[in-house]
């Protein structure tokens, strides 16, 4: 499957800002959403995320086509990635363990703010650095 890389960094910028918002409130709630809407990108597929669906009915549309696609696995498996740093970090954050929290949340915006602000997708990355070690 193939995507419009435009909709990972749209995505990246909306996480980039909860993940502010996490980090300033330090709300385990609002973390624990964010954390569902990695998962579902990760696990159902990044169609069924609710960035997606957002980019893919009001923004897309008012853009001119892509140049070129990409293949939806990295960005996917990016997305896994950012679950796991969420999930710690909820967990942190709702058992009072707030440095966990905040270690959790810090490093999953330093990630998403590299796709939102530069186009540099850390897990994406990650994922073709083990696609080839594990055929090398």
């Amino acid at each position: 499957m193939q995507i419009d890389p435009r909709g990972s960094r749209f995505a990246a910028t909306l996480t980039t800002l909860v993940l502010c918002a996490v980090l300033i409130t330090g709300s385990g709630t609002l973390l624990a959403a964010q954390t569902a809407i990695f998962a579902l990108g990760a696990f159902a597929g990044l169609r069924y995320s609710p960035y997606g669906w957002l980019y893919r009915v009001a923004v897309r549309p008012r853009l001119s086509p892509p140049r070129e696609l990409e293949a939806a696995r990295p960005p996917r498996f990016a997305q896994g990635v950012g679950f796991g740093f969420a999930l710690v970090g909820t967990v942190g954050y709702l058992a009072q363990v707030h440095w966990l929290g905040l270690a959790a949340t810090a490093l999953a915006l330093a990630a998403a703010f590299l796709n939102a602000a530069f186009g540099y997708c850390l897990g994406c990355e990650m994922y073709l650095l083990i696609r080839r070690v594990r055929s090398a």
